[in-house]
């Protein structure tokens, strides 16, 4: 029979969603209820093989833990809060050549049903059903979908009025002016899942040096306020556009851009004059803190997007500044065009300012420049210098004389302090800039704001405490997930939790403002437990006190709901979640946030118990794009490989942490695999059944199956879904491709084990490629595996004997194939010599002894038949010791019982076949050849005629 892999599919899939197969119930023990979780959909576009890996490990752990005997609860709902999908709505009904190229030729969007998209929820109902909800039934995902819901259902708002409600009265909510992503084309707050470029952008505050002219004042940006003693000159972009504006009371020189941002700012800012720079090109700033006068200089480099444009130049301790002085001096043509004299400029000399002893040079940035071998500011090599110097600076500079009250202090310890005495004497400044360019989902740019807004005080020492014990109790995977945490944990801060506009929850005491989706995603897991019996309870009763005698119990409120106490019934009987299984760029933000709030609105016992980490999906070695159409869509995968060779081959290409890369001619090899492993089978089970008759290779099979049962339930339990699927597949494979050439399999006891085997092995993989196992299963025994429970150990069918006595025979054929290969003969005869005794005996000997070669030399000189023997005990003694170092304690246990001669003699019918020869076993002490003299315990001499 051949393997069909979709017609198998599209029955179990039909099956499992009539039968309602994977609907979660209570059961009164929740001992053994495990609850599996993964961050929902956000429905923003298709869904792609990346997103298959997704929640599809997920899914191999419930199936697992189900064959365990547990009741699982793994559900799925949809994320369609915040703006991504307003965007992508916009960008559809403005007919975007790239939002259409998406739509069309990357997740195939027919085009009369593109005008159903044009609505936010229509927009993301399309891909709920059509790519996600129809992908993960097709992929066979144990999902209980009664639960599903949307994030903008009404009664699902209820639920996150009480959190934020909650969290107000815990002290955990504040209102103030806040730096935000703002998207200055929608004119609104945005976060992660917003953004399109930028995601790992960071806020930066940048000190203001405020340089003057006149009464005019020119700042400049830096993030290194203690160099403002070594500034010798700036730069500005003589082409770019700036103004002169009212700043807060000041008049201030700065780019046109840089005066938006002060307006975001929350700066008062008043337009006086625009020019470009060149007008402040050949003039003299006045160094606020030295009152030193330095001279503008023009410079294309300048980027008057970035902070003021206007930069000051730090030579000595800059490789940047140094090579762009270098270069303007000698640029003497383009200084006169500005009409500066090059002399001025040749006259400009660095100024150190600090002592730092992995130079000597006085001047860092120039010993730098040197080391590197840099000789124009193109040189790649120039950014690794600047960072060189900024680090060993910064970590071991002491500032010199000049700084007063700071002098001989280190730039880490004083930075700080420095900066605030400058700001409060009213020479220096601030503003925010971003660490990265960001770029909104709607094509605008993303510049950091100033808002007077709602934020999660993440700062709060207290909370960060419970959320780092509740990190300490975590099984996390892998390991190292724990520190990452731990680190996110330490650097948050507040965290804006609003905003103006946008798909969401309301916030409870202003309808003014929307929570952000990364603020309403943080405890959805809970709702899950409840989500498809709150659909009988009419929303309006959902208020504070419903949702409070649900997860808190009748005595925290006066009047507890009646409903509220059943449901808590089941939300108790669920949680906590066992396992969170998400994305390796969630960890500084989504997994972290669901810590906090998990450490706030519950008490311990139902904190997270567990967090599994997910890589990244590469496509044929390159990163995936949807708006470059380097995406596989599962449904294409699905249909040309079958699901079962999807799941497959996401699973068993990396471990979930690790990074996976979709290859399709791999791929296909992998369901050429399965299609083979199917027809085998097929084999099995078609053949008469037969009896437990079982001869030795047969137990060593037997065993052999036990171990694999022990390693793939170990990485089971550990999330490794690689290695349980290699054991169980791939590494048996070995087994049975050596056992079909030893065993008659036509014998009874051979039909009897191939079918043990199948019938275990099955059940192994059942949670990874779950349709063939079920289909193959219920051939077999007439039951589908759901039915039946993972495998355990059979002490009974284990042997390390039999394993250690048919390692011997495999470890003779390899022998005796090498000594083929090398002689280039064709043997007609095999002669086989098993050691003599007395070498028996020194083997004895050195395992009681162990591997020291004088002890053992010391014992068996004792033997008056092993004196005369002299060297040959001594090299033997030696060679022997060799051999019980390499093998574990468990092998040399069993090779204790064996009867080396009555193994290879059972092995000679195998031998003879492979070799096309006739064999025979003959001790050392019988045979009449030299090259039997070679012959040692386990280790067998081997002659060819």
């Amino acid at each position: 029979m051949t393997y069909e892999p979709r017609e198998i599919e599209r029955k179990w899939q039909d099956r499992w969603e009539d039968g309602g197969r994977y609907h979660a119930e209570p059961d009164g023990d929740d001992e053994d209820a495990t609850f599996v979780t993964v961050p929902y959909p956000y429905p923003s576009g298709g869904m792609h093989i990346g997103h298959a890996r997704t929640y599809t490990v997920p899914d191999v752990y419930a199936r697992y833990r189900r064959l365990q005997g547990d009741n699982v609860l793994f559900p799925i709902a949809w994320h369609v809060t915040g703006t991504p999908i307003i965007g992508a709505v916009n960008r559809l009904q403005k007919r975007e050549e790239d939002q259409m190229s998406v739509l069309r030729d990357t997740y195939n969007v027919p085009e009369d049903e593109l005008e159903q998209l044009e609505t936010p929820m229509g927009f993301a109902r399309y891909f709920i059903e059509n790519h996600y909800k129809h992908n993960m039934k097709s992929l066979g995902l144990s999902i209980d979908w009664r639960r599903e819901f949307t994030t903008n259902d009404e009664r699902y708002s209820k639920f996150i009025e009480w959190q934020y409600e909650s969290l107000r009265d815990h002290g955990r909510l504040e209102k103030g002016l806040h730096p935000v992503k703002y998207c200055t084309d929608e004119e609104n707050p945005v976060t992660t899942h917003d953004l399109l470029e930028g995601e790992e952008a960071e806020f930066q505050e940048y000190t203001l040096v405020k340089f003057e002219k006149g009464d005019t004042v020119v700042p400049m940006a830096t993030l290194r306020p203690e160099t403002v003693h070594g500034v010798t000159n700036a730069y500005i972009d003589p082409e770019a556009d700036y103004v002169e504006a009212e700043v807060d009371g000041e008049t201030w020189l700065v780019s046109d851009e840089a005066a938006e941002k002060l307006v975001l700012q929350e700066r008062d800012v008043e337009i006086l004059d625009r020019f470009t720079g060149e007008a402040l090109v050949g003039q003299r700033v006045t160094n606020p803190v030295t009152g030193d006068e330095v001279l503008v200089l023009p410079a294309t480099f300048v980027d008057a997007d970035n902070a003021t444009g206007v930069v000051m130049s730090v030579p000595a301790h800059s490789p940047d500044d140094w090579m762009a002085l270098q270069e303007a001096k000698a640029d003497d043509e383009r200084m006169r065009e500005y009409g500066i004299d090059p002399a001025e400029v040749e006259a400009i000399e660095p100024k150190a300012i600090l002592d730092i002893d992995a130079y000597d040079d006085p001047f860092p940035a120039r010993a730098a420049v040197e080391s590197y071998g840099i000789e124009s500011s193109d040189d790649p090599a120039l950014e690794e210098a600047t960072q060189e110097v900024y680090n060993r600076e910064f970590h071991d500079g002491r500032l010199k004389d000049m700084y007063g009250e700071y002098a001989g202090e280190v730039v880490e310890d004083v930075r700080d302090d420095l900066a605030a005495s400058f700001r409060e004497s009213g020479d220096f400044d601030a503003m925010y800039e971003f660490s990265e360019e960001v770029v909104c989902r709607c094509g605008g740019d993303v510049e950091v704001a100033k808002q007077d807004t709602w934020f999660l005080t993440y700062s709060d020492e207290d909370w960060k405490q419970m959320t780092h014990d509740a990190i300490a109790e975590l099984d996390a995977v892998p390991e190292n997930t724990r520190d990452q945490l731990d680190h996110t944990v330490d650097w948050l801060n507040e965290w804006p939790c609003i905003r103006n506009y946008g798909l969401g929850t309301k916030l409870p005491w202003d309808d003014d403002f929307v929570i952000e989706p990364l603020s309403d995603s943080t405890v959805y897991m809970s709702y899950y437990t409840i989500a498809h019996r709150l659909q009988d309870v009419p929303a309006e009763e959902m208020d504070r006190e419903f949702f409070d005698t649900l997860f808190y119990g009748e005595s925290e409120v006066a009047d507890p709901d009646e409903t509220a106490l059943e449901l808590r019934e089941e939300w108790d009987y669920w949680y906590p979640v066992d396992y969170r299984i998400s994305a390796n760029d969630l960890i500084s933000n989504h997994l972290t946030f669901y810590l906090f709030h998990h450490t706030d609105l519950f008490e311990q016992a139902k904190w997270p118990q567990g967090i599994t980490i997910m890589g990244m999906g590469l496509l044929e070695g390159e990163k995936m794009s949807s708006s470059k159409g380097h995406v596989v869509l599962p449904a294409e995968a699905i249909e040309e490989y079958g699901a079962d060779t999807v799941r497959f081959f996401l699973l068993n290409s990396a471990e979930p942490w690790q990074d996976f890369d979709w290859r399709g001619d791999e791929v296909g090899t992998t369901q050429d695999q399965l299609a083979r492993f199917y027809e085998r089978a097929q084999d099995v089970i078609s053949a008469p059944e037969g009896e437990r008759d079982l001869k030795r290779i047969d137990r060593w099979l037997l065993s052999k199956l036990q171990s694999t049962v022990r390693d793939a339930t170990e990485a089971m339990e550990a999330f490794q879904t690689r290695k349980a699927s290699q054991e169980a597949f791939y590494h048996f494979e070995e087994h049975l491709t050596w056992y079909r050439k030893r065993a008659d399999l036509d014998r009874e006891g051979a039909r009897w084990t191939l079918r043990e085997v199948l019938r275990t092995r099955l059940r192994l993989l059942a949670p990874i490629v779950p349709f063939v196992a079920n289909e193959l299963h219920e051939q077999l025994t007439g039951e589908d595996v759901d039915k039946g429970q993972w495998p355990e150990p059979d002490p009974e069918l284990e042997s390390e004997r039999v394993e250690a006595e048919e390692r011997l025979v495999e470890a003779l054929a390899d022998d005796v194939r090498e000594v083929v290969d090398v002689t280039g003969t064709d043997p007609d005869h095999i002669t086989v010599y098993t050691a003599a005794d007395w070498k028996q005996t020194v083997y004895e000997t050195v395992r009681e002894v162990g591997p020291d070669v004088g002890a053992v030399m010391g014992r068996v000189m004792q033997h008056e038949s092993l004196r005369d023997r002299g060297d040959a005990v001594n090299d033997l003694a030696q060679d022997l010791v060799s051999q019980v170092r390499e093998r574990d304690d468990d092998e040399l246990a069993a090779l204790d019982d064996v009867d080396e001669r009555d193994v290879y003699e059972r092995a000679t019918g195998y031998l003879a076949e492979a070799f096309d020869a006739t064999v025979d076993v003959v001790p050392e002490s019988e045979a009449d050849s030299d090259r039997a003299s070679r012959a040692v315990p386990f280790r067998p001499a081997i002659d060819l005629e």
